[in-house]
């Protein structure tokens, strides 16, 4: 079995005995360091939080906060992590401990009661803490004045603090026992870090890249290859694979599915999959590329992706998920197919054979089934420009954010002197794959946009798909839901003196 090396906490580790289904949480803590813990396997309580160097613009990298329990070790071979034990310093004979300014906020707030959820918010709050461009206006110094830290909701929808700190940056982060004041508290109290600071300092230098890696064990094998020619040659003699980028998918599968694939290839520092251009015509997003890496390099291009990003998942999740990985599982609940299938997206398909464009709505063709061929990967998701003028992502979940779909829906119109041009509407989670709502679509298109002609559109949007009874919502509500986002759609974009909506 080969061997992996993994700097932690500023120190190099070999990863001896790290087979290919060997998780971070459980090679760290067979590490002794315990501060990260499993809570629940799937990656939405961040009590197993750790901080990645990741690259970030040319010779920086970014210090990003992810779920250690989903990960296989394997995939920080040559890779840099900090975990909660490395943030401060424990002191030792006749030196006293020194807390992070996380962890220092967080004690004097009474932000932990047991403990458990602990070292995960302070990675989680930590990331946030070093994140380039987070404006800290004597948050500090008011705090220790005794005035009542408050936060503002920006455009975006984020609550944030007077330090400029994100509060969704803890969304993946649940704690059961203290209750979220007194952390909230902590994380508005936060200066900006310290010139000398160790962990700030080393932003300035750029991530380690990913070396190829190979972990072979108990028949099984984990291979991050070193291009993508080389992924096809291990995709050709073994084309039933596990591709993995992010593995928020995958490492549930493996947690509570029980999953062992005989080859995982992981495929998330490849550059060839890493790209993002933005030119006249079209909008390429690399399919390895994480959904929070897209979000800060579309910069707000994309409104409908600004609405689906903060409602995707949580923080910790889009630090590590992919458009790539959320349309190439082929789940009718992804959050990101309704919005691109609304936005006129395609995919691009490579193989060791060349490349092939495919319209999304043409690319599922069953539950979990699509027109992907044996040794072929998704290199790119495309968005045609211009976008339509009118857009909006809707989600019915149980939670606000963090929570599966019951109902999503991406919506996409465009409308010039009183008359809809074009529209179009993606659906997930009322069918057996990601759907266009093509019935409604054509009572929009070159209609007046007024109330009677959305009060038709919606009446047949309620009609759409084969929705289901399970134990998210039924299928009853979920049809409602559809009747009603495209009803919210209009109050939200009707023109001025057509705002009514009742029926």
């Amino acid at each position: 079995m080969s061997e992996i090396r993994v700097t932690v906490n500023g120190r190099a580790r070999d990863g001896a005995g790290v087979g290919p289904h060997t998780r971070l949480l459980d090679w760290l803590r067979g590490e002794g360091l315990t501060g990260a813990k499993e809570g629940c396997a799937e990656g939405e309580c961040g009590a197993c939080a750790v901080l990645v160097a990741r690259p970030d613009g040319e010779g920086r990298s970014r210090w990003t906060s992810v779920n250690a329990c989903l990960p296989p070790a394997a995939a920080f071979d040559g890779q840099e992590v900090v975990t909660a034990e490395g943030l401060g310093t424990a002191g030792g004979t006749g030196t006293p401990a020194v807390l992070h300014p996380v962890q220092q906020e967080m004690a004097v707030r009474g932000g932990s009661q047991c403990g458990y959820c602990t070292p995960g918010f302070v990675c989680s709050m930590a990331a946030e803490y070093y994140r380039p461009g987070r404006e800290a206006p004597g948050a500090a110094a008011e705090a220790q004045t005794g005035t009542e830290v408050t936060g503002e909701e920006h455009a975006t929808g984020h609550e944030c603090g007077p330090n400029g700190f994100d509060l969704h940056a803890l969304s993946g982060n649940l704690c059961r026992c203290t209750g979220y004041r007194p952390i909230r508290d902590a994380a508005y109290a936060l200066g900006a870090p310290a010139e000398a600071d160790p962990l700030l300092r080393r932003q300035d230098r750029p991530a380690q890249p990913a070396p190829p890696t190979r972990v072979e064990a108990d028949g099984a094998r984990f291979v991050r290859p070193g291009s993508l020619e080389e992924l096809f040659e291990h995709l050709e003699g073994t084309p039933e694979a596990q591709l993995v980028a992010g593995s928020t998918d995958a490492g549930v599968g493996v947690n509570i599915q029980h999953a062992r694939p005989p080859l995982t290839l992981a495929v998330d520092r490849l550059e060839q999959l890493r790209t993002l251009e933005v030119g006249p015509e079209r909008i390429e997003i690399g399919a390895a590329l994480s959904l929070s890496e897209a979000e800060r390099g579309l910069a707000g291009r994309v409104p409908l992706l600004d609405q689906l990003f903060p409602q995707f998942a949580s923080r910790l999740i889009r630090n590590a998920a992919t458009f790539g990985g959320n349309l190439g599982t082929g789940s009718p609940i992804g959050d990101s197919a309704p919005a691109l299938l609304a936005l006129g997206a395609s995919v691009v398909l490579a193989s060791a054979g060349g490349e092939r464009e495919v319209p999304l709505d043409e690319y599922y063709t069953g539950y979990r089934q699509s027109v992907r061929r044996p040794g072929e990967i998704i290199r790119a998701v495309r968005i045609p420009l211009p976008q339509a003028r009118h857009s909006a992502f809707h989600k019915i979940a149980k939670r606000r954010f963090d929570d599966i779909s019951s109902v999503a829906v991406g919506i996409a119109v465009h409308v010039e002197a009183g008359t809809v041009t074009s529209a179009r509407i993606g659906l997930g989670g009322v069918a057996a794959t990601p759907i266009r709502a093509h019935g409604p679509e054509r009572i929009l298109g070159g209609a007046p946009w007024n109330r009677d002609t959305v009060l038709a559109a919606a009446a047949a949007l309620a009609g759409e798909g084969t929705p289901i009874d399970d134990h998210r919502a039924s299928a009853r509500y979920r049809s409602a839901m559809l009747e009603q986002a495209l009803l919210k759609f209009w109050a939200q974009n009707a023109p001025a003196p057509d705002l009514e909506v009742s029926r």
